[in-house]
């Protein structure tokens, strides 16, 4: 393997650097910064069956330390998705791209995945996405209840050609519980960890910025979570993970890989500089070279060692 290189299960990406769900729209948008086949991959934005709005404005907060979003999920739903934004991204996009999915129920995720799968020589992952908080109803049921969620597993596993990486939230009491029932109920990995619930205030008004009150954080204010969450899941499970949250510099790459990620998501970095994953990319060979690092695929989980 190249020194960049990593491995998600049997996929081998060309470098660990992975943007997040909802902060790289579905690639094209990003390709007129720089040619995105530079990327490990990327998991476009979180679809749905049907088109949806998303929650009313305003829908992000800068707070100290990071970011709150409460997007919900916006976008023109799976039938469009197939039919318009992934021909395009076909045109720019070379590799195989990962999928987040949601829905408000086990017919929901059922139906988007029929429909991906004949798109599965273009989906290296589906990323189940059981945890936004930024939803009223549905897919938060999911990332609570971890016999609903083996329920939910189970069932995709029975119709799925492509891998499933269950994104799970780090609100939940016992983080190792839901990670140890994804693998149990076949999932073939894990993405931690999906933003955690917040709030901010305006001062001027007396009443929460966002339209829906609560959004979901991200940021470097998420980094020591997401960590830890990590640190704890590699220990009990043997499937692969990729880390996400705060990341910002290649040192915090590292840090998640040498935590037990074996490979990363970068998500509201991608908000604020859009050529931020391009500049991990090229400056991750110098870093690792501070650190002795020959071959980074080496370093995954070496704190446990």
């Amino acid at each position: 393997m190249k020194p960049l290189a990593v491995k998600l299960g049997k996929w081998e990406l060309d470098n660990p650097i992975i943007p997040a769900s909802g902060t790289f729209g579905y690639g094209v948008e990003f390709n007129k910064y720089y040619d995105i086949n530079i990327l490990g991959s990327f998991s476009f934005k979180g679809t749905t069956p049907k088109p949806r709005f998303g929650n009313d404005l305003p829908r992000i907060a800068e707070i100290k330390d990071g970011l709150l979003n409460s997007v919900g999920l916006q976008n023109n739903g799976i039938d469009h998705v197939i039919k318009y934004e992934l021909q395009e991204l076909k045109k720019v996009f070379h590799k195989k791209v990962i999928a987040n999915i949601a829905a408000e129920d086990i017919k929901g995720y059922v139906e988007i995945i029929k429909k991906l799968n004949k798109e599965k020589d273009n989906i290296g992952i589906f990323e189940i996405n059981v945890s936004c908080p930024n939803v009223k109803k549905g897919a938060l049921k999911f990332d609570v209840d971890h016999i609903a969620l083996a329920k939910l597993i189970k069932e995709l596993k029975k119709i799925s050609k492509i891998p499933l990486y269950i994104k799970l939230s780090p609100r939940v009491s016992d983080i190792v519980l839901m990670a140890k029932t994804c693998e149990k109920a076949g999932a073939d990995g894990i993405v931690l960890v999906n933003t955690m619930p917040g709030l901010a205030i305006d001062i001027n008004t007396h009443k929460p910025i966002m339209g829906n009150k609560i959004g979901g954080l991200s940021g470097p204010a998420l980094k020591s979570i997401a960590l830890r969450a990590v640190y704890l899941c590699y220990e009990n499970i043997k499937i692969p993970i990729i880390g996400c949250g705060g990341i910002t510099t290649c040192e915090d790459v590292i840090e998640f890989m040498m935590t037990g990620a074996s490979a990363v998501e970068v998500g509201s970095s991608n908000l604020i500089n859009p050529y931020i994953c391009k500049e991990l990319i090229e400056t991750l060979p110098n870093v690792m070279k501070k650190y002795n690092i020959s071959n980074i695929q080496s370093i995954v989980g070496i704190a446990h060692k």
